[in-house]
């Protein structure tokens, strides 16, 4: 590759407070055993972009083994590109090498993924072998400067997100950077390049050879930093969501309250769980294969139904268990809601999944008014004291309190404890 001369920015916005003192100390660190290091990535566009980072992330021309001997606790992660973790208490620090720019030096497979790369650059082939322009911007702590190779900053200044180097390429690389697309357009409120959007209908397939594994975390990051509803108002128009999600009904305003509602709580600090938006998206394949099943609307095998649904979209995306079995009692609690038998309310309310079965059941009642009403007479129960409660249930008939019978011995007496077991 030949040499390219970075544009060095002094004039910006980021200040020495917006950054991460564990980060600045890695780099101090890295400089003083004589390599040169750099903030680098998603922390430099987001502060750019008036936006205070998760993550500081580090690259060094130091190789990954060199990090690990500069600090004891750090440890080396990764197969195809190893990074080093370097460890300030509970915060770790990304450490990355400079990654060499030519591509003669990748492994492949036969459909062009990426499988290995173990070669080492500089800091001009490193922010070539980077995904997005927006990405590939470098911060010198030392002389406050932004260096930018390959036009991050203009793209920056034009919202827009744009690979380096060739659309087709980059993605058969790594299908995966599609989904990273639409999590920064999301996330930035950017634009996603048409030299991008043109490569949809192919990337959609090459996803399959992605391990199912790896594409849970990229849903994570989706659907649960914060913008989930804009991911997936993008995602679900494309044909990547049914390459993902190949049993959803990616129209379902269902799933965008679901999301909005996701989205919301993180903004609270509230906590939340890919295992409620894993019911929310399979919910209308589980309610299918229900109403097939038990057209009369009759107790059928709920528990094997469910597992259908989840076993179909396991072959696209693992769910983890007890993400799956979260799924799983918040569909099979539904109806148990909806009946709101007396004799079984008492134990509903103390159900580890009540809460998140009575938000999935909240969910659905806007746009059911019979569900609406039962919604909200479990919210008014919710909210009512132990007297009004049992007025409540007892309203429903059957009172809410069975009695418990005992047990009598063999002339028809009442026993005592001191009786002994039977038999």
């Amino acid at each position: 590759m030949e040499t390219v001369d970075p544009i060095r920015i002094g004039d910006h916005d980021i200040v020495d407070t917006d950054l991460d003192k564990n980060a600045l100390d890695v780099i101090t660190q890295l400089n003083e055993h004589g390599y040169d290091a750099y903030l680098v990535g998603g922390c430099v566009r987001d502060l750019l972009c008036g936006m205070q980072p998760k993550d500081f992330d580090v690259a060094t021309s130091a190789t990954p083994q060199e990090v690990k001997e500069t600090f004891r606790r750090s440890r080396l992660v990764g197969r195809r590109f190893p990074i080093a973790h370097v460890r300030y208490g509970r915060e770790i620090i990304e450490v990355s090498t400079f990654r060499k720019g030519e591509h003669d030096h990748l492994e492949t497979n036969d459909q062009g993924l990426i499988v290995k790369d173990l070669a080492f650059g500089d800091m001009a082939d490193d922010a070539f072998r980077r995904d997005f322009t927006v990405n590939a911007l470098y911060y010198d702590i030392n002389h406050h400067e932004i260096v930018d190779y390959v036009g991050g900053l203009q793209d920056i200044d034009a919202r827009r997100l744009r690979f380096i180097g060739d659309p087709a390429e980059r993605l058969a690389e790594d299908p995966v950077r599609y989904l990273r697309a639409i999590r920064f357009a999301a996330k930035l409120g950017f634009s996603i390049d048409d030299s991008i959007l043109d490569h949809v209908e192919d990337t959609a397939e090459r996803l399959d050879a992605i391990p199912s594994a790896r594409l849970f975390d990229e849903f994570i990051k989706l659907f649960l930093s914060g913008y989930g509803e804009a991911a997936w108002r993008i995602l679900r128009d494309t044909p990547v969501a049914r390459s993902l999600f190949p049993s959803c009904n990616p129209t379902s305003e269902l799933i965008v309250d679901a999301m909005h509602n996701t989205d919301e709580r993180i903004a609270q600090d509230l906590p939340v769980t890919p295992g409620f938006l894993i019911a929310v998206l399979l919910w209308e394949d589980f309610s299918a294969r229900n109403a097939e099943e038990n057209p009369d609307d009759k107790p059928g095998p709920i528990f094997d139904l469910a597992m259908d649904t989840l076993a179909v979209q396991q072959q696209h995306i693992t769910i983890p268990r007890r993400y799956s079995i979260f799924a799983r009692e918040v569909w099979q609690l539904q109806p148990r809601l909806i009946a709101r038998a007396p004799r079984n309310i008492r134990r509903l309310l103390g159900h580890k999944r009540f809460r998140a079965a009575f938000d999935f059941l909240s969910l659905r009642g806007a746009y059911d008014a019979e569900l609406k009403s039962c919604a909200d007479w479990w919210q008014q129960l919710q909210d009512a004291g132990e007297d009004e409660q049992q007025q409540m249930i007892g309203a429903l008939g059957g009172g809410g309190k069975k009695r418990r019978r005992r047990r009598r011995g063999r002339r028809g007496q009442p026993r005592s404890p001191a009786d002994g077991p039977l038999g």
